[in-house]
């Protein structure tokens, strides 16, 4: 499986969430619950571990949950009800384990990497969280044209020292021009906010590239989109860090 298969699922997922935050609510909900889908289920697939189907289910409900949740809450704690879904989400996890009995294979591979999923799938919801906190698209596009800028970087097939600063750099300064362009956000906070969204995408190339090439499509799309769940809780707390 082509490693550039991750990389366009990330773009693809990526431009999914920003142009629905242009629509209503309810297209930002549809998208939401359509990227958990793709990433809950194709998740155990990345990670070769059994109960693939149930784990799957697991990790799509939390995320759709958590998306739902953010739709539907009561400001301004859009995501108060996140912590419950994600400890849900992992103890049904365990649950799965012990059912499928003493002596089975990858038990603790399966567990501590379907937990991981659960975690990144619920975080997914902070984009949906972010659009309803500022009322505006404003964050969201800054966030999102520096992931695009690092994730195209990410694609180029040079070692990790040299390709995570440069996209770092070029991250940094998509996001005052984004800024610029389309808000009025301090070109320096935009700057860091391009910086950080880089540097997270970057932490998970370089997982990538640690755990290898995916064995399958599925697995492919699933870790293209995983980090742009860690991203949306990122984005969240930088809003409120910025206009609270």
């Amino acid at each position: 499986m082509k490693t550039w298969t991750m990389g366009i699922a990330g773009v693809v997922a990526l431009a999914i969430i920003i142009a629905s935050s242009y629509g209503a609510l309810g297209l930002s909900l549809a998208a939401g619950i359509l990227v958990s889908v793709l990433f809950g289920f194709g998740w155990p697939h990345y990670l070769s571990i059994p109960a693939k189907k149930t784990l799957g289910t697991v990790i799509t409900l939390v995320g759709t949950c958590g998306a739902v949740a953010a739709a539907v809450s009561p400001g301004p704690g859009y995501l108060i009800w996140l912590p419950v879904f994600l400890a849900l989400g992992i103890g049904a996890v365990f649950v799965v384990q012990l059912i499928r009995g003493t002596g089975q294979s990858h038990r603790l591979e399966s567990t501590l990497g379907a937990s991981a999923g659960v975690l990144l799938a619920g975080l997914g919801s902070g984009w949906i969280a972010a659009h309803r906190f500022t009322g505006d698209t404003a964050m969201t596009l800054i966030a999102g044209v520096s992931a695009l800028v690092a994730l195209l970087i990410g694609m180029i097939r040079w070692p990790d020292r040299v390709i995570a600063p440069l996209a770092i750099l070029l991250a940094a300064l998509a996001g005052p021009l984004a800024a610029l362009l389309f808000s009025e956000l301090h070109v320096l906070e935009a700057a860091v906010i391009g910086a950080a969204v880089a540097a997270v995408l970057m932490s998970f190339r370089r997982l990538a590239g640690t755990a290898g090439r995916p064995r399958n499509f599925q697995g492919a799309i699933a870790m293209g989109i995983a980090p742009l769940g860690a991203l949306g809780a990122l984005v969240y707390f930088i809003d409120k860090l910025l206009i609270t």
